[in-house]
């Protein structure tokens, strides 16, 4: 996949118009088998640019992790939310992240004017908002999020790892990998496993 980076058009745009703080927002984790969604909302400096922010899935772990460290030292303000497995299997992965992604950006203080959100809107969430159809592609304020939520993210998946290596969270993150689902076949569901995420034709006892 070639690398594209992302713009700072629509945001420039959006100022244009009065609106001062304008945030991206985007989520990481909606396909896992393990593990939390997880979501960010950055303000990004409009005097301060990032060359680099893209998309967090065409770049690699390393120039993610450095990405990571400038732009949240750069950004006006920036926040992470998250939906945990319990909460994603109550009330489905779509609601789940939608909801972590309005506590990432009531998190956020200041708080924006405008929410730029990757493809969706966020229902009850009393800010001007508007959804861009592969955000995280076109708009900085967006790829930059992405990239603080999939590293936000990784991170707390190594935490686990660490704790219970048995999964190998620190080389697929708790995605449905071919060793993610041999260990379900050898040790069944742990409390991180989402219950709702069922691989078709795998049945597994919950490991307490």
């Amino acid at each position: 996949m070639a690398r594209v980076r992302a713009m700072r058009t629509l945001e420039n745009a959006m100022r244009r118009w009065g609106f001062h703080r304008v945030a991206g927002c985007d989520e990481v984790g909606r396909g896992c088998l393990a593990g939390p969604v997880m979501a960010a909302a950055v303000i990004l400096d409009p005097d301060r640019a990032i060359p680099g922010v893209c998309d967090s899935k065409m770049i690699t772990a390393r120039e993610r992790e450095r990405l990571y460290d400038v732009i949240t030292r750069r950004a006006l303000a920036w926040a992470v939310g998250s939906a945990t497995p319990a909460e994603i299997d109550a009330i489905n992965i779509h609601r789940a992240s939608l909801q972590a992604m309005r506590r990432a950006v009531l998190a956020l203080a200041p708080l924006p004017d405008l929410v730029l959100v990757d493809a969706f809107r966020i229902p009850d969430l009393l800010i001007a908002q508007r959804g861009v159809p592969q955000g995280d592609r076109r708009c900085a304020a967006i790829a930059a999020a992405s990239i603080v939520a999939k590293v936000t993210r990784d991170r707390e998946m190594l935490t686990h790892h660490a704790i219970d290596p048995r999964y190998g969270y620190d080389r697929h993150k708790g995605y449905g990998t071919a060793e993610h689902l041999d260990a379900l076949a050898r040790f069944g569901y742990s409390p991180l496993h989402r219950r709702s995420f069922t691989p078709r034709g795998m049945r597994f006892d919950t490991i307490e």
